[in-house]
């Protein structure tokens, strides 16, 4: 029996974003914006969403990651209820909710850091922070160094050796499953993240709640050094992320089949039996729609996201199809304020919305798509066709990246009927294969 997470298709919220937030914290009055993200509940219902990622969340100064109070929900965003509300109204919809885990840094205005300003080696909070060092200085004039997160002096790098650093974290976690009833957290910076810290959280995480998830936001290297029994639930597929859109811009099905096959492949894949988050765009990365050089390659992309080994998802406004790039070193593009009702009525690409709930509802129906192993079919530059298998029952699915249509002959791995899901017919089997045209740009779907 798989757990909630590994058949589940997530919505990723960058809220201060999508609700037009302040870009800078002044420490005034609570805004509440919640209600604002409750009215997005039935839109994610419509589109089989059944986990939301939001974040980060927590009182910061100004992106987010530059935590003041772990314990507050920001004020630009609303309090601490109507985080509450919003869970549990979630829950009722029948959603989870993961949250943004900033456990690398804080940022300057957390209470550990004003205590070292303020009483210097005197602090019992020196120990909190890596390379704290009062013979150094910054350009904020403090009259200490210490080591911080990429150069970015506004976020301090937390020392997570330190038993007292990690006590207080847990026990913010803690808080968080048990005030606002949280069913996971996404660790940012998890390539950063000491092993033993992470060890100890997924322990303590699953005496809180037994099916809590906890996935790493993990760029480069070997995933499964995060993603097994001892450490974390899954990571970010960054691998396969970079595959979907240059596998269409450069009429190169190869590269996304070898990721696949080197990760997944029922024979020797090195991440097989493992559940990464799938993605095509996120708060960091530019948007699938600006990546692609043919935007109808948006279709199959979005078919390989969600039929593919892995836990698909969504960034908010991906099924509006939006744009946005990253302009030197603002995020800002990627992460525009929505309005649900505008977005709704002056929807420029309809096809895609509907695609993408065509594929949600896919995948809540073939629990296939989460537990069957990967087997490659049919392989070429521009077409590309894979079975999903689970004991005597399959999914087929075939891509075309060619500007032209194209006939593929694709085995079928198991005996039995097949049913094209685009259309809904039988297909005829002529001696173990399905012989079908497939259009630019399209993607097909068959279940035996």
């Amino acid at each position: 029996m798989s757990k909630w997470y590994e058949e589940a298709v997530f919505y990723h919220m960058y809220p201060l974003g999508l609700t037009g937030a302040p870009k800078v914290n002044d420490g005034g009055e609570v805004v509440h914006r919640f209600h604002e993200l409750m009215d997005w509940l039935p839109h994610l219902q419509e589109l089989g969403v059944t986990a939301i990622y939001i974040g980060p969340l927590f009182e910061s100064t100004t992106h987010g990651y530059d935590t003041r109070d772990y314990k507050v929900v920001d004020r630009r965003l609303g309090d601490n209820e109507d985080f509450k509300n919003f869970v549990k109204k979630a829950h009722e919809s029948g959603i989870r909710i993961v949250v943004d885990g900033v456990f690398n840094h804080t940022g300057r205005e957390f209470f550990a850091f004003r205590d070292i300003q303020q009483n210097r080696e005197r602090s019992p909070y020196c120990s909190w922070y890596k390379g704290i060092n009062f013979g150094w200085n910054t350009h904020y004039n403090d009259g200490f160094g210490y080591e911080a997160w990429r150069n970015c002096f506004e976020l301090v790098n937390l020392n997570l050796y330190e038993r007292a650093v990690k006590d207080y974290l847990f026990d913010v976690i803690r808080f968080w499953i048990r005030e606002f009833d949280i069913d996971g957290i996404r660790l940012d910076c998890a390539d950063c993240l000491e092993f033993d810290f992470m060890k100890e959280m997924r322990w303590m995480t699953a005496q809180e709640k037994p099916d809590f998830w906890l996935m790493g936001e993990v760029i480069h290297g070997d995933y499964a050094r995060w993603a097994n029994d001892d450490v974390l639930h899954s990571v970010t597929n960054y691998e396969l992320h970079k595959g979907l859109y240059s596998g269409h811009n450069d009429h190169n099905y190869f590269e996304i089949a070898h990721t696949i096959r080197r990760q997944f492949d029922e024979n020797g894949g090195i991440y097989r039996g493992r559940k990464l988050y799938t993605f095509v765009e996120n708060h960091d990365v530019d948007r699938i729609m600006s990546k692609l050089n043919n935007k109808q390659h948006v279709f199959p992309v979005y078919t390989l996201m969600y039929t593919l080994p892995g836990i698909p998802s969504i960034y908010y406004g991906g099924e509006w199809g939006i744009e946005g790039r990253k302009e030197g070193g603002n995020d800002d593009p990627m992460r525009p304020r929505l309005v649900l009702e505008k977005c709704k009525a002056e929807n420029a690409h309809p096809e895609l919305t509907k695609h993408i709930q065509w594929l949600g509802s896919i995948r809540r129906d073939n629990d296939i798509l989460a537990e069957g192993v990967y087997r490659e079919l049919l392989l070429t530059n521009r077409q590309y066709a894979f079975a999903r298998i689970l004991g005597n029952r399959a999914m087929i699915v075939a891509v075309n990246n060619d500007d032209n249509a194209a006939w593929m002959s694709i085995p079928v791995p198991v005996g039995g009927e097949v049913t094209d899901l685009t259309t809904g017919e039988k297909m005829n089997v002529e001696n173990g294969r399905i012989n079908i045209e497939v259009k630019p740009a399209e993607s097909r779907i068959f279940r035996i």
